[in-house]
């Protein structure tokens, strides 16, 4: 009896034992998960889609009444759509400039575009902090997709060398004239499209770069990683693939016809192709463009890494009109005067759309006034990376938590551009400032434009405001500081982006 009892009290000691054991493990694995969890809640994966002369009325949810944008038009309901957001200039390479660096085109290192040949652009210089670095620093994975601009291949200017892990697309903007390639860039590697030998035109870019896109976030979905999507839709030239150019043919009469280069020694070179259905084309463009986004949306989800996720939709600058583009007959830059090149709003204006799960109230809008250059303090705010001490941006991120009253706002925006003669534009409260041929007339006087009234800007008050005018004359001078490359004092750039 006596070694029964015994055995019954040494096998409820081991029970006991083993249950804290169990007990222990068990806490330590539920500590381990929910440590992992507060990692993840502080680095939510971040995805920057860029799209390159988007206007701000080219998305349904923007006005656009021609064609739908339902994957877009899901997005900013489930999140925030920005209607005063800015672009960083009204072309392509110091606008990335502006969104890399979080600095205007006053003070980025990259304020034109400046052509290097054989392929690329002038490079952002070596010493350039890039927000692609200081998501690194915070322990992200980084990649880009799409178009670059910033660097020529093997320059230290080069996506591999600001920064980014991985990059697959177009190194050089010029030759990301051209939807069907002879050749992309997989990091420092020139990748022949056999498809697209000669004539041919079988390997559409854009499907490449998303089937990478694609690959890079289901390879990162354990971690946190930033993805900068830089789609080339729908930048010149207009070429779709004949399914949705099928789609849409014959439903946006009249059509317009592009005549381009088609063959010899020009062929995809810069210059770009025809296009006898440039309607047909430029929505087809933006459908498939949609579809894509549609299907970043969708892994997310399906990888279940949604609800750690932000998901940014914006556009470079405003609608172009190259290459048979119709900027009027879609009225892409919806009520705003100008174009890409123009610093009036349709020219910089642009949509921007954020999504973050449980962050971010679903159908919000803001009317934040706001540009590229706070995107970088704004992902420093949320990684918890130090924000460096000489960028123009401010976070967003107050704004888009729903604290407006937290949210710092800016004495004014500023933006130059090198082409057309000079032009240089200031937002100051709900006044707009512009002038044009400033380099050919640096005297010019301003125009004043108050938007709360005059979003056309139609109506130069200048000479009714002359304090206005005075303020505003002096932000002209003190926006910027010398360049020895981008001097602002005659036009030495190619029109080419």
């Amino acid at each position: 009896m006596f070694k029964f009892s015994l055995s019954i009290q040494v096998l409820v000691v081991a029970v006991l034992l083993t249950s804290c054991d169990f007990s222990n493990k068990n806490q330590k694995t539920e500590a381990i998960a929910q440590n992992e969890k507060n990692i993840n809640e502080k680095q939510p994966n971040i995805i920057y889609i860029l799209a390159d002369d988007l206007g701000y009325g080219d998305l349904s949810c923007y006005g656009q009444d021609k064609f739908k944008t339902p994957n877009i038009d899901k997005l900013a309901s489930q999140g925030m759509l920005f209607s005063q957001h800015y672009s960083g200039s009204t072309v392509c390479a110091p606008s990335r400039s502006a969104l890399l660096t979080g600095m205007h085109t006053g003070h980025t290192v990259v304020r034109g575009n400046k052509e290097m040949q054989p392929e690329g652009q002038y490079p952002i210089p070596d010493n350039t902090y890039t927000l692609a670095e200081v998501m690194k620093k915070a322990g992200y994975k980084t990649g880009a997709f799409g178009k670059w601009g910033l660097g020529y291949p093997g320059s230290e200017g080069d996506p591999i060398s600001q920064g980014f892990d991985e990059f697959y697309g177009y190194n050089c903007q010029r030759l990301g004239h051209h939807y069907y390639p002879d050749h992309l860039w997989s990091n420092n590697d020139s990748i022949v499209l056999k498809g697209n030998a000669g004539l041919s035109k079988t390997e559409y870019a854009p499907s490449l770069i998303h089937d990478k896109t694609m690959e890079f976030i289901e390879q990162n979905k354990s971690k946190p990683f930033f993805l900068y999507v830089a789609s080339i839709i729908p930048h010149a030239e207009l070429a779709a693939p004949e399914a949705l150019m099928e789609k849409y043919r014959n439903k946006f009469l009249p059509e317009k016809k592009f005549k381009g280069v088609d063959s010899g020694p020009d062929y995809r070179k810069g210059s770009y192709a025809s296009q006898n259905e440039s309607h047909a084309a430029f929505v087809a463009m933006i459908d498939l463009l949609d579809q894509q986004v549609g299907e970043i949306m969708d892994k997310v989800e399906e990888l279940g890494i949604a609800d750690n996720t932000i998901i940014i939709f914006t556009s470079d600058n405003g609608p172009h009109k190259e290459g048979g583009a119709d900027p009027k007959y879609f009225d892409s830059n919806g009520p705003f005067k100008g174009t890409k090149r123009d610093l009036y709003e349709g020219g910089i204006r642009v949509p921007m759309i954020a999504k973050w799960p449980g962050k971010i109230k679903p159908g919000s809008k803001s009317e934040l006034v706001s540009a590229f250059w706070d995107i970088f303090p704004t992902f420093t705010d949320i990684t918890g990376v130090d924000t460096p001490k000489n960028i123009d941006g401010i976070s967003m991120l107050p704004e888009l938590l729903g604290n407006k009253a937290e949210q710092v706002k800016h004495k004014y925006l500023y933006w130059e551009f090198h082409e057309k003669g000079g032009r240089q534009a200031v937002r100051m409260g709900d006044w707009k400032a512009v002038k044009y041929n400033v380099l050919k007339t640096p005297d010019t006087p301003l125009e004043l434009y108050n938007l709360t009234n005059d979003l056309g800007e139609t109506n130069n008050v200048a000479a009714q405001f002359p304090d206005v005018v005075e303020e505003l004359e002096a932000i002209f001078k003190e926006a910027r500081t010398p360049s020895d490359v981008f001097t602002f004092s005659q036009e030495t750039f190619l029109n080419v982006d």
